[in-house]
């Protein structure tokens, strides 16, 4: 069997040792890449499995990093960084980041989150799953929106919150259980990352209602996607 591929894209030779290392135990193959626009050379050479990405990178920074792999694939990215504010947070979720982890961190929970990370988009990108409702077609496993007869562009996990709620009609789901459930991890930090998805979600969708079926508020506990 072979093994999963992580790059680690970090200007600092420590912390590359030191995951590295982990990594390596855990049966991980790693590769590494101290700058921005290395690390988009060899993901274009040899796709990994998996991207820990700092966000401060000479070259071109891990937010823009980000970006460019999110064009041509789904592949899980982790972001890494010492910035700890909730719009940096949210900002990187917004490009389709799967994680979030702020330095100093705890090398055991890295890992951890790595793994669930991992299973999580195996599960996700395994058979093909396709949802319909009047006007809106969901594809998870080719990461398609196709609303009143158009192509939409979504992050991905704008689509895998939507693909969630659509694929559960009716139920209600806090915000904390949304993060475990789309997210893949118990998430440390705010949940109005939730809010903020769910707002943009309802932004481009926003005559589903028309059509009989909305993402409603349910005050006091959370969300749910209502089909009439």
């Amino acid at each position: 069997m072979n093994k999963q591929k992580i790059m680690i894209v970090d200007d600092d030779p420590n912390i590359l040792q030191l995951i590295n290392l982990y990594l390596t135990r855990e049966g991980f193959d790693v590769v590494q890449a101290q700058r921005g626009d290395e690390a988009l050379k060899l993901f274009k050479s040899a796709p990994p499995n998996l991207i820990l990405l700092d966000v401060m990178l000479p070259g071109i920074d891990g937010w823009q990093v980000c970006r460019e792999v999110r064009k041509v694939s789904n592949i899980p990215i982790i972001m890494l960084t010492a910035k700890d504010e909730t719009f940096d947070k949210v900002l990187g979720l917004e490009l389709g980041a799967d994680d979030y982890i702020v330095k100093p961190f705890d090398t055991k929970e890295l890992v951890a989150r790595i793994k669930a990370v991992l299973r999580r988009f195996q599960t996700t990108d395994a058979p093909e799953k396709e949802l319909s409702f009047p006007g809106l077609t969901l594809n998870i496993s080719q990461y398609t929106v196709t609303f009143l007869g158009r192509p939409i562009e979504m992050p991905p996990k704008e689509l895998e919150l939507l693909y969630f709620l659509a694929s559960h009609p009716g139920a209600v789901f806090t915000r904390e259980q949304l993060l475990e459930q789309v997210w893949g991890y118990d998430f440390f930090g705010d949940s109005r990352t939730v809010d903020v998805h769910v707002k943009r979600l309802r932004d481009k969708l926003s005559k589903g209602e028309e059509m009989g079926w909305s993402i409603k508020t349910v005050w006091g506990v959370g969300y749910k996607f209502e089909v009439k």
